[in-house]
């Protein structure tokens, strides 16, 4: 049975979605406020954890941060809002994925499921792989250390650009469309709006000293998608 911390202010939404969720088994505890999650992850690691944004004591994305500095967990985050603002923020503090309020429950158990399958899946991937070092030219990408060096000085990245990254350099010299990218990372398709995809590769661009208005390392390639060359690390 998957170990589900839901940390929801709202305590009747919070038993219906560890009901439903029990029925699937997944065994949810509940945190009522945002400077109590830390503490409720010490006493009992989960294996996933649903953050609502709006809460009291400290909001959701500072929690999320503070979970990031201590724990790769899955995290869920729940949103009332549907700014993509506050969606890609979430995203650019270390959660996996999002799921929008009112909560649609099987939407949130097939993102609890997508999101698990990625992190469970991982340390098998990186096992079957022959090294779990890629190097293009000044780049190395440890995958077991999940590390990243370009020119000996290791890169800061963020769970969610390490990920996009690496699914990217796996995929070198061929062009990943959105809805591949958006699959392989965090298990949904390409609904035609979403630019998580193009928000995060702004990012390692800006990590890499790519240029933005003409990109050689991480390649926009015009209606077909993204292109990681291996050559242009070379430089």
């Amino acid at each position: 049975m998957n170990k589900v911390l839901l940390i929801e202010d709202d305590a009747r939404l919070a038993g219906l979605i560890s009901e439903y969720l029990l029925r699937y088994d997944f065994k949810t505890s509940v945190v009522l406020r945002g400077d109590q999650a830390l503490n409720a992850i010490e006493d009992g690691p989960p294996d996933v954890i649903v953050l609502d944004l709006m809460l009291p004591g400290m909001d959701g994305l500072d929690v999320c941060r503070q979970i990031r500095k201590r724990s790769a967990v899955p995290i869920v985050m729940l949103t009332a809002r549907a700014d993509l603002f506050d969606q890609v923020t979430g995203l650019e503090v270390g959660a996996d994925d999002y799921v929008l309020k009112p909560v649609e429950p099987r939407l949130l158990l097939a993102r609890l499921r997508a999101v698990l399958r990625r992190s469970q899946s991982a340390p098998a991937a990186a096992a079957a792989t022959p090294s779990s070092l890629l190097q293009y030219g000044g780049l190395q990408i440890d995958l077991t250390a999940r590390q990243v060096r370009w020119r000996g000085e290791e890169i800061d990245l963020k769970t969610a650009d390490y990920n996009l990254f690496v699914i990217l350099a796996q995929a070198a010299g061929r062009v990943l469309n959105r809805d591949e990218l958006l699959r392989r990372w965090r298990g949904i398709g390409f609904d035609g709006v979403d630019r998580t995809v193009d928000v995060s590769i702004s990012r390692l661009r800006r990590h890499f000293g790519d240029d933005a208005q003409e990109p050689r390392k991480i390649k926009t390639v015009w209606g077909r998608g993204y292109l990681f060359s291996p050559i242009a690390w070379e430089d």
